[in-house]
C-alpha cells in the first residue's frame, strides 16, 4: 500500500492574486508565454479551457528534465479563487501512484499569497518527495508575478 502525503507552500506576491486564478483557471495556455523556460505549452485535449472536467496536457521542464502531465481540471472555484488539477498521465506518475496540484489565492488584507498544495501517493515509504517540483512551482510563481508587475 502507498503512502499518502501533502505538501503546502505559500508564496507572497505583490501582483494581483486574481491574475493567478484567472491564468490557471481559464487561460493556462498563456503560462508558456510568460515563463517559456519552465512551461512550454498547455493544450486542451477534452472539453474547453476554464471548465471543470476538461483535460489539459502540459509540457514543462523541471531541473533540466523535460516532463509532461495530462491533467483533469477537477475544480475551478471563483469564490475561493481555487483551481485543482488531478494528474492522470505523465512524468509524475512514474514516481507517484497519484498526484494532485491545487492553486489557491489567499488574500490577507495587504498581503496576497498564492498557496500551492500537492497531494501525492508514494509507492512505498521510501519513495521521493517532489522537492524539485516545489522549487519549479515557486520559480514559476515568481516569473508570473514579475511579468504582471511589468505591465
Amino acid at each position: 500500500m502507498g503512502v499518502l502525503m501533502k505538501i503546502e507552500i505559500e508564496v507572497d506576491i505583490k501582483s494581483s492574486g486574481d491574475v493567478f486564478h484567472e491564468l490557471f483557471g481559464s487561460k493556462p495556455h498563456h503560462v508558456s508565454n510568460i515563463t517559456p523556460d519552465k512551461v512550454h505549452s498547455c493544450e486542451v485535449h477534452e472539453g474547453e479551457f476554464g471548465k471543470p472536467g476538461s483535460v489539459v496536457f502540459w509540457h514543462y521542464t523541471v531541473d533540466g528534465e523535460r516532463c509532461t502531465a495530462k491533467a483533469v481540471v477537477e475544480a475551478i472555484e471563483e469564490e475561493n479563487k481555487l483551481v485543482k488539477f488531478k494528474i492522470i498521465e505523465g512524468s509524475l506518475l512514474k514516481e507517484y501512484k497519484s498526484f494532485t496540484v491545487t492553486l489557491q489565492v489567499v488574500d490577507r488584507g495587504e498581503i496576497t499569497a498564492v498557496k500551492w498544495t500537492v497531494e501525492f501517493e508514494k509507492f512505498d515509504d521510501y519513495g521521493p518527495y517532489p522537492v524539485k517540483l516545489m522549487d519549479f512551482i515557486v520559480g514559476m510563481t515568481r516569473d508570473i508575478e514579475a511579468h504582471h508587475l511589468k505591465e
